[in-house]
């Protein structure tokens, strides 16, 4: 018996996700600027993955290109130093991207892990959980950074992310316990429920797949969040300058370069600002694509 229902399970497999695949490419191709919004995240981690490999480690100053203006060898003009600005734009990509990946990973999956215990067994651990998620949720993040700035550097992207992922899960678990509540009480986890089924099985095999749409669009999101905070503590100074990063651009475009009253320093603070918008630009179009894929109601308008 087995031996027949295999293939007829493994055609059914494919042939689901053959149509699931079809249904991406319909609803990406009813928007082009959908498809606008993967080529530019795409973009984005090709930049960050070989990029800094076309350039030196440290770039080095060339005192006789010092803030030179935008032109055809210089697309963004040069910084003080005399480095290509679009060059730094290029090299400091690895770092934004990996420390907001690393954040949007530790976020996610922390925060949908409390959500998804806390929502589903209630009782006691929900109290005790939600509790320690709403004293997280209190604690102000930047005093803490700058007690963190005095012990690390935050010259790894790693370690940037660690520290911006555990201070960003709260809200997270909060929107992932309240969609546990709501899919717990739906009849396929009530009839798994009934079959006696262990807690990690219907957690994983039967919530988690349902809530994987959700918790996709809660990570691209992150990622946004974390570049916008780690931009703005490096631009504000809370963290030494010894990073490649766009914040650490735009604070010496604007309080040393002038690039708020001197026009030949512009593309210094523009190119970081048309970086930080592009990539911002590429995430909320994806999230829309993803949005109509696995809503079944937008997908039939």
């Amino acid at each position: 018996m087995s031996a027949t229902l295999l293939p007829e399970t493994t055609s059914t497999s494919a042939t689901m996700r053959r149509n699931f695949w079809l249904g991406v490419w319909r609803v990406m191709r009813r928007k082009p600027s959908r498809m606008v919004g993967v080529v530019i995240l795409v973009g984005f981690v090709l930049t960050a993955v070989f990029g800094p490999l076309l350039y030196p480690e440290h770039l080095p100053s060339n005192a006789d290109a010092i803030s030179r203006p935008p032109s055809w060898e210089h697309w963004f003009g040069t910084d003080p130093q005399g480095r290509d600005v679009l060059a730094l734009v290029i090299t400091g990509s690895r770092y934004v991207l990996l420390s907001a990946g690393v954040t949007a990973f530790i976020t996610v999956v922390l925060g949908t892990a409390i959500g998804l215990f806390s929502g589903f067994k209630r009782g006691r651990w929900d109290t005790v959980l939600m509790r320690i998620t709403d004293m997280k949720l209190t604690i102000p993040s930047l005093p803490l950074l700058l007690v963190l700035a005095t012990v690390w550097k935050f010259g790894n992207p790693i370690q940037m992310g660690l520290v911006l992922g555990l201070f960003g899960w709260g809200g997270v678990a909060r929107a992932v316990r309240a969609q546990t509540l709501s899919l717990r009480e739906r009849g396929f986890i009530e009839a798994a429920r009934g079959l006696g089924l262990s807690t990690r099985h219907i957690i994983g095999k039967e919530l988690l797949p349902s809530m994987a749409p959700y918790i996709a669009m809660n990570m691209l999101i992150a990622v946004t969040g974390a570049v916008y905070a780690q931009v703005g503590l490096f631009f504000l100074g809370v963290l030494p300058y010894e990073s490649d990063n766009w914040g650490v651009m735009l604070n010496l475009a604007v309080f040393q370069a002038g690039a708020m009253i001197t026009p030949y320093a512009l593309g210094y603070l523009l190119a970081p600002l048309l970086a930080i918008l592009l990539l911002t630009l590429g995430i909320v179009l994806v999230v829309d694509a993803m949005d109509e894929i696995f809503n079944p109601r937008l997908r039939e308008e």
